[in-house]
């Protein structure tokens, strides 16, 4: 790249305007190459790693009235073992008798081994008190699990009953416009306002979309978990948001997460 060219594309930066839309004629290139460089360009400084930060720290801190740290809790791979549970969850864990994704599993362990008030938690709003916690736990739980292929389990009866259930609310139509999952993540080369829009159903798309979240949104300076970007989806649809922990949004994460076996976990990712 020569030099008035980089100059051109950090001042752009700094003045927050979209690289792509500075480039001089002569250097176009497709909306969806120029929205990969640019999130490549932002991944380096990624805020989700301050997150991921704090989640480890707040995993190994003693908290609650019990006064006790996570580090015996247990995410499916034996208690204490974060790197590669991931990548198998959600999953079915004989102890609650529940199909759990990582967020739920952690609130079982927050109320369990550090005595957190369960109710308490879930009417937190997000971005607030414990439920921030949690996605912070959850971001840096994905991050030890970077690079790593998905793998969730379908040997359980009730991890297979979920995926038919996620797989069933996937198509699911409804809401004042009619929409479903579907409706945007069920065909190849579909985007919305220059955004691609991963086909779920296949293994590269599903791996592609449920594999990168966590991520940091830069429109909002949020941190989402893959619970809030599914409740926001379903915003979208027009439906009510969904519960913390609801079974639809696990179900919903059980078969995104098995379609995309063998596909790399990127999270947590950075967004527009």
């Amino acid at each position: 790249m020569s030099n008035p060219h980089r100059a051109l594309r950090a001042a752009a930066l700094l003045l927050g305007v979209a690289p792509w839309l500075a480039a001089p004629a002569w250097a176009q290139k497709s909306a969806t190459d120029s929205i990969a460089e640019y999130r490549q360009m932002l991944q380096d400084g990624n805020p989700a790693d301050l997150f991921e930060a704090k989640g480890e720290d707040l995993w190994k801190q003693k908290r609650g009235p019990k006064g006790v740290s996570l580090e015996a809790c247990d995410l499916g791979k034996g208690p204490g073992v974060v790197k590669g549970a991931w990548v198998e969850l959600p999953r079915y864990f004989a102890d609650t008798g529940r199909v759990q994704d990582v967020e739920s599993r952690l609130l079982t362990c927050m109320v369990r081994l550090q005595g957190f008030n369960e109710e308490e938690i879930l009417k937190t709003p997000f971005g607030r008190g414990e439920q921030n916690t949690l996605t912070a736990l959850a971001t840096w739980i994905s991050a030890e699990s970077r690079g790593l292929k998905f793998n969730l389990s379908q040997s359980h009866p009730q991890e297979r009953v979920m995926y038919e259930v996620g797989k069933r609310l996937f198509f699911m139509r409804g809401g004042t416009h009619d929409f479903a999952c579907a409706t945007c993540h069920a065909q190849d080369d579909k985007r919305i306002r220059l955004q691609d829009l991963p086909n779920i159903t296949k293994a590269s798309g599903a791996a592609l979309g449920f594999g990168a979240w966590p991520a940091y949104r830069v429109s909002n300076g949020q941190m989402w978990s893959m619970q809030l970007r599914l409740n926001d989806c379903y915003r979208q649809q027009r439906f009510p948001y969904p519960i913390f922990g609801s079974e639809a949004t696990i179900a919903l994460g059980v078969y995104m997460g098995v379609n995309a076996k063998g596909g790399e976990s990127i999270a947590p990712a950075i967004k527009r």
